[in-house]
């Protein structure tokens, strides 16, 4: 039988047809928000106003330090690391869910059967039957379809908010990534920084073996003083504490390392190696071209075309819905008459539903999408301001350590030179210890400062791909 009238029949399907040639859908269209923009960058020129492009295809910037070993390390970052790993699974549980949005544009279509026996007749109380002993069975097979069509586009909204999510997740994975490469590279930096340092000491603590060898040789010829042997010793005994402690801080860098590719730190080991990292030379035209690339600008924009498709969400409910459904199947008293299609039934229906009263919850819904949209273009600008503050910061770093690294250096070679001659001189009993353990001291100084200053200006390096969002190779030339 048939559960409604042709006339309503119509109307449903009138009402559907214009709600599909409209492809009405009710909030607001996203735009990108305006974000704040300079035309340069203080320190350094050829830079272009950010767009946040989180399909930008990233290349190994860190083959740009030179060193083998740390290429082979980035490479284990991608495979094993756990928080990456993390990462990658919440984005593609966010793609699934765009997949579960996009499924509810489509009809819902279900099959069902059903078998029925009944045995007739009663008993008297007896143990007489009446009415007969017989039985009948009642087969049913059918199908089923509803559909809700997307009148006011509230479903295709929740497409673009779960396909928006689903980008900005992509675009966190990419700045985990990011994030676990620099750390690691930051890590390794220190690693040899300290096997350097280490070299470093180990010559200093011979060099102040034999300056206490020689202090006691004029000691015991009775031309130094015992206070001149003592000095010695303590700058040795100091010295060789330095020296021991750069072993426990060179254990902690190789332990965090295992666990940024994923090992425990007793399965690696990186013996120590010379220094031999080289500074990338950092092309102009990278502020032009790759700030629109960091995943945290293109994580937060991203959001917020998530957070303005939401508002079109809470808006679709303000409209009332209609729910087409249609079922189908044969019926009989045996399989056969199934086969024969004997008895055909079928029901078609529509409903249309819309709240009257709600107390204000539809518009309270709406007004904290919009704020949500609000908070998320604010925090998408700040990235932004943020961003451009750490490009300048790393810029300002690399131009002041470069001009400091000269320096360091002239001191370096001034203190090494005035050590020797100290020495010298003190051998020849023209000065008094003192002087060589004040000498002695600056040239260490001056050593390890001028070390420290390099590795600085590296790991500034690493900060500053990572403010332009990695993805660039060093030049060939």
């Amino acid at each position: 039988m048939r559960s409604v009238t042709a006339r309503p029949l119509k109307t449903s399907l009138w009402v559907l047809a214009c709600g599909v040639a409209s492809a009405c859908m009710v909030g607001p269209n996203y735009h990108r928000p305006a974000a704040p923009t300079s035309p340069a960058y203080k320190e350094a020129q050829g830079w272009a106003p950010a767009r946040p492009s989180d399909a930008a295809d990233r290349t190994d910037w860190w083959t740009a330090f030179g060193d083998p070993i740390l290429n082979d390390l980035e490479k284990r970052v991608e495979i094993s690391n756990q928080n990456l790993a993390a990462s990658e699974a919440a984005y593609r549980q966010a793609v699934a869910l765009v997949a579960e949005q996009r499924a509810a544009l489509f009809p819902t279509v279900s099959l069902t059967g059903s078998v029925t026996v009944s045995h007739g007749g009663f008993s008297n109380g007896t143990g007489t039957t009446i009415g007969g002993n017989a039985t009948t069975s009642s087969y049913n097979v059918g199908a089923g379809a509803s559909w809700a069509p997307d009148l006011w586009g509230g479903i295709r909204r929740s497409i673009q908010n779960a396909k928006a999510n689903a980008q900005a997740s992509d675009a966190q994975l990419a700045g985990a990534r990011l994030s676990a490469q620099m750390e690691l590279a930051t890590d390794y930096i220190t690693l040899r920084q300290l096997d350097e340092e280490k070299r470093i000491l180990d010559a200093t603590v011979a060099a102040y073996a034999k300056s206490l060898a020689v202090t006691q040789n004029k000691y015991k010829a009775g031309v130094a003083a015992k206070s001149d042997v003592l000095t010695a010793e303590a700058q040795l005994a100091s010295t060789q504490a330095s020296d021991a402690d750069l072993e426990q801080q060179r254990a902690k860098s190789e332990h965090a390392i295992a666990l940024l590719v994923g090992q425990t730190p007793a399965s690696l080991t990186l013996p120590p190696a010379k220094w031999a990292l080289q500074l990338p030379e950092i092309p102009a035209e990278v502020p032009s071209t790759l700030l629109q690339r960091r995943p945290d600008i293109a994580s937060a924009e991203r959001l917020a075309a998530a957070a303005s498709a939401a508002i079109g969400v809470q808006v679709a409910t303000y409209f009332p819905s209609l729910t087409l459904s249609a079922q189908g199947g044969l019926g009989g008293s045996g399989l056969g008459q199934l086969i024969n299609a004997s008895n055909p039934f079928w029901t078609l229906g529509a409903t249309a539903a819309e709240t009257i009263f709600d107390a204000g919850a539809r518009h309270a819904r709406v007004q904290a999408a919009k704020a949500a949209y609000d908070q998320a273009v604010a925090n998408y600008r700040e990235t932004v301001l943020t961003a451009f503050g750490q490009v300048e910061d790393n810029l300002a770093a690399q131009r002041v350590l470069g001009g400091e690294q000269v320096f360091t250096k002239r001191a370096t070679d001034a203190a090494v030179a005035n050590e020797a001659i100290t020495l010298n001189e003190y051998r020849a009993g023209t000065v008094d210890y003192t002087t060589v353990a004040t000498a002695q001291a600056a040239a260490l100084a001056t050593q390890t400062t001028e070390l420290q200053t390099e590795a600085y200006r590296l790991t500034t390096a690493v900060d500053l791909i990572a403010a332009l969002g990695g993805g660039w190779t060093a030049p060939t030339h």
